[in-house]
């Protein structure tokens, strides 16, 4: 069974940029990222910034991205194994 990485938030930042998320704001701990779809549509995340996540957190983090992004895609990068 695969595990839930334990990841910072430079980590999941950088992973998500290679989906096409960029940082637009930042505001106290918080990044904004958003990116738009081919139809104009903007999609948009918040991540913490954090030395390192509460895994509650990252799977929190990981379900909002799943709305977006393919999720099979996704698991590879957030999950282990």
């Amino acid at each position: 069974m695969a595990r839930l990485k334990r990841l910072t938030s430079r980590e999941v930042l950088k992973i998500l940029r290679r989906f096409g998320f960029e940082i637009v704001s930042t505001r106290g701990s918080h990044a904004k990222l958003v990116r738009e779809t081919a139809s104009g549509a903007r999609q948009v995340l918040t991540v913490p910034i954090h030395s390192e996540l509460p895994v509650g957190t990252v799977r929190a983090i990981y379900r909002q991205a799943s709305r977006f992004i393919d999720s099979a895609d996704l698991r590879q990068e957030f999950f282990s194994g």
